[in-house]
């Protein structure tokens, strides 16, 4: 039937571009998010699992509806997209994620029926890192690594579907675009869709302290400072494979502070609930957005949920303890 998704996989993607008011107003510019927390999995996260694994099953590697299983190593939401599109198509899932992440994140890992492994915090150096105890695993297993860092399917799934849907609903009136980098498969993909339609726009990294990405791409040097309390986004110490050769023209770091204000704002002005990268991501969306100067249109995810952060993000104790504000409505 018209309309109708017969799955999982056919209700990933075509997420609509929400108009963010105050963002808008502040900067005489258009700002507009992609609501990336409307796919089925709740975030962006859902494309690149479907890139993914829709490449296994092309190299053979997985059989829909034939035993199969499939590791990843994620701060969470990747692996409960490839949990859930691997539910969907008969596979098991094992998903390697930090402990330290959001109790609700792993909740949910639980509640959709993946074989969760907690591993503590490990530099990316170590074979205790998450990645690397994910890869170890799934040879051990014999099963199939999703590698969503390196696996160059993930930014191809982006540059095939979230850059094309962004160009057709802005009809092409887009001059700029930024977004956080976790394995960098959005921005590289969304980067490489719209360069290649208007090579003139501007493609802007937006990096939370403690990452060394902002730092690589004005010198070419990954080196981090500070630190941050964002989930998912960042790297420390090494360029994921899926940000090699990425069209970016600049690069700017956004601290909690400034994105907690963007993400509280969403939500109690506008009705909209995002996670912290989501905030980072609109708060360099504004600041490109004043650099450009009125009139100009500038796209940006909004990657998840807040329902899936209220343990830090919007747990006042945790907030003071980190020295940030709180939620003006929570005291």
């Amino acid at each position: 039937m018209p309309g109708v998704a017969s799955d999982f996989w056919e209700a990933v993607g075509n997420t609509p571009l929400i108009r963010l008011r105050r963002a808008s107003e502040r900067t005489g510019c258009e700002i507009l998010g992609k609501a990336e927390f409307m796919n089925p999995g709740g975030s962006v996260k859902d494309r690149a699992a479907l890139g993914i694994l829709g490449d296994a099953v092309k190299r053979g590697q997985l059989t829909p509806f034939q035993p199969g299983t499939v590791v990843e190593g994620t701060a969470g939401n990747t692996g409960i997209g490839i949990a859930l599109a691997a539910n969907a198509r008969g596979w098991k899932s094992v998903i390697v994620v930090p402990e330290t992440q959001s109790r609700e994140k792993l909740a949910f890992l639980r509640m959709i029926g993946a074989d969760l492994r907690l591993v503590k915090p490990a530099p990316l150096s170590s074979p205790d890192h998450y990645v690397n105890y994910s890869r170890r695993l799934a040879e051990e297993m014999g099963a199939v690594w999703a590698n969503q860092f390196g696996n160059l399917a993930n930014a191809a799934a982006h540059e095939a579907t979230t850059g094309p849907e962004i160009w057709e609903q802005t009809g092409g009136k887009v001059d700029a675009f930024t977004c956080a980098c976790g394995t960098g498969g959005t921005l590289h993909g969304v980067a490489a869709a719209l360069k290649s339609r208007k090579p003139g726009v501007r493609i802007v990294l937006a990096d939370p302290y403690g990452s060394g990405m902002a730092s690589w791409v004005k010198t070419g040097e990954v080196k981090a400072e500070g630190n941050s309390i964002t989930e998912g986004i960042g790297q420390a110490s090494k360029v994921p494979g899926n940000l090699e050769g990425a069209p970016i023209d600049d690069a700017l770091r956004v601290s909690d502070e400034e994105a907690l204000e963007q993400v509280y704002s969403l939500l109690i002005d506008e009705g909209l609930s995002v996670g912290g990268s989501a905030g980072i991501n609109v708060a360099a969306a504004i600041r490109v957005a004043e650099g450009l100067g009125p009139g100009h249109t500038v796209v940006t995810i909004l990657c998840d949920g807040g329902a899936r952060y209220q343990s830090k993000l919007f747990n006042p104790e945790f907030l003071r303890e980190k020295g940030l504000p709180t939620p003006p409505w929570m005291g």
